[in-house]
């Protein structure tokens, strides 16, 4: 698989609730940077981000997706229900930087959309 489409597929598995399929598309030691906000270290910390966040199957909408080199680039948005059920959307980019054909690397720039 290129990486856009391991990126594709792991979307999709999050879409559908299957947070684990999500994890086996990334590395042991992936990083998630949230920018101006958090940094996750490892799967059990995204593990753990995606139990609290994730209360039901985050919706993604992804506009543009470019591929290059170790990096996988995509925009677009994401509605997430919070803790009141509430809808709330988010806009968003993810940089992510791949090894060996896995996610390794995350930064990412999320917008809350009034």
């Amino acid at each position: 698989m290129k990486n856009k489409e391991v990126l594709q597929a792991a979307n999709a598995a999050v879409m559908k609730g299957e947070k684990e399929v999500f994890l086996a598309f990334c590395t042991d030691k992936v990083v998630w940077t949230f920018v101006g906000d958090q940094t996750l270290r490892g799967k059990e910390a995204v593990r753990q981000y995606m139990a609290q966040t994730y209360l039901e199957p985050p919706k993604f909408e992804v506009e543009n997706m470019i591929e290059e080199g170790d990096y996988v680039t995509a925009v677009g948005t994401i509605d997430l229900k919070d803790r009141d059920g509430n809808l709330v959307n988010y806009s968003y980019c993810d940089v992510w930087r791949f090894e060996d054909g896995k996610m390794a690397e995350l930064t990412a720039f999320v917008i809350k959309v009034a």
